[in-house]
């Protein structure tokens, strides 16, 4: 299987996903607060959404390289 093979197949993947979930979230910390030896840290949750449009492309674009990559000139 060569490279670009495996690359449309991750965007296949990575698409369908991107539909399945819409969004995915993470845990940051952060440092509010520092006096001397004393630190104060926060855990702030971050959600990110992912656009519709971004997962459908994915699966378009894997697609094509599925198709179109393993043809030779």
């Amino acid at each position: 299987m060569n490279p670009v093979k495996i690359i449309g197949t991750i965007l296949i993947a990575a698409g369908v996903l991107g539909l399945i979930y819409g969004s995915f979230s993470y845990t940051k910390d952060t440092t509010a607060v520092k006096l001397g030896p004393i630190e104060l840290s926060v855990k702030e949750k971050q959600t990110v959404n992912i656009p519709v449009w971004a997962g459908a492309g994915a699966i378009v674009v894997g697609a094509l390289l599925l198709v179109l990559g393993g043809k030779k000139r």
